[in-house]
């Protein structure tokens, strides 16, 4: 004699006008009677869904109370559908080889996006710190083609926004609106000269009024780094010379142009080779957060998520 897990349809757990969801059963249960159907035991639909017998007679029992009607029955040879079980399997077929397709094209969309990563940099982040990040990140991504755009602060921003940029890095006191952000290092402005310059030989460290009413060589209007030294000044001097990137503003120095300010990140060979000399600083520390930034509310995914990952270890 066999045994019938049975439900009639009046007793469905489910009313009428409860949401699809609450009316369908998940894909997880469909998978499971599909299994019965095929292996004509529930023990061994359990097995092959790695499940335990008790756990898979609970989902029948759960599914046959929300459709309200008999699906299994069950017997010491076996699990055998019913003729409403039999009809509602060939229904389950075609809902999870749609859930199938839907998941290879969602794979499909992951895939694309992974092959490629977009990242705007401020310039001390881009010449200084990006290039170890992505030679980690190409050992986890072979696949993934980077672009880098260097640009100032508020280039980057635009970028992101635009949606020309999946991640960005910004050196500012501020995170431009729109974004958000994460602190990924803290950085330190030195002032530097040529050996051969007056504030070389000073025994006196540099006062900040000194400082603000000399002409320097200095980042374009936008940088981070123009950003940072404004502020703490309260104001500047006109620009001995303006220059577009953190390399052009250090090459001058070097050459005896005059004074600057910059990433101790970017000075360093300089100063250990006496091509530069760092000036102590009395009154006012300059000093920064570096943060990576990405749109407000679109937290990094993908090779852009891992990226971000890597600037924190």
């Amino acid at each position: 004699m066999s045994t019938t897990s049975s439900t009639p349809a009046e007793f469905s757990d489910t009313p009428p006008g409860a949401p699809l969801a609450h009316r369908v059963p998940d894909l997880g249960a469909l998978e499971l009677l599909l299994a019965v159907a095929r292996l004509g035991s529930l023990g061994r639909a359990a097995r092959e869904l790695g499940i335990t017998q008790p756990a898979a007679s609970s989902r029948v029992r759960s599914m046959e109370r929300q459709l309200g009607v008999a699906l299994v029955d069950r017997s010491p040879r076996g699990s055998r559908l019913t003729d409403a079980g039999a009809l509602v399997t060939d229904w389950a077929r075609r809902i999870v080889e749609a859930a199938e397709a839907f998941d290879a094209g969602a794979q499909a969309l992951r895939d694309r996006r992974d092959s490629r990563l977009r990242v705007a940099a401020s310039m001390t982040i881009a010449e200084y710190l990006l290039p170890g990040w992505l030679i980690a990140l190409r050992s986890a991504r072979p696949d993934t083609a980077v672009s880098l755009l260097a640009g100032n602060s508020t280039v980057v921003a635009e970028r992101l926004l635009s949606g020309e940029a999946d991640l960005g890095f910004v050196e500012g006191l501020t995170v431009p609106s729109g974004l958000d952000s994460a602190v990924i290092a803290h950085d330190r402005l030195i002032v530097v000269t040529a050996p051969a310059h007056v504030w070389a030989r000073r025994r006196k460290p540099l006062g900040a009024s000194e400082l603000a009413a000399t002409p320097l060589i200095l980042r374009e209007e936008g940088s981070g780094t123009r950003q940072v030294l404004d502020a703490a000044l309260g104001g500047l001097a006109r620009p001995l010379i303006e220059l577009s990137s953190t390399t052009a503003v250090k090459a001058s120095a070097v050459s005896g142009a005059g004074p600057a300010v910059l990433s101790e990140l970017a000075v360093g060979e300089e100063l250990a080779s006496r091509r530069l000399v760092e000036i102590p600083l009395a009154e006012v520390r300059l000093r920064r957060e570096l943060r990576a930034v990405w749109p407000t509310g679109h937290r990094p995914t993908g090779p852009a998520r891992d990226l971000l990952s890597l600037t924190r270890a």
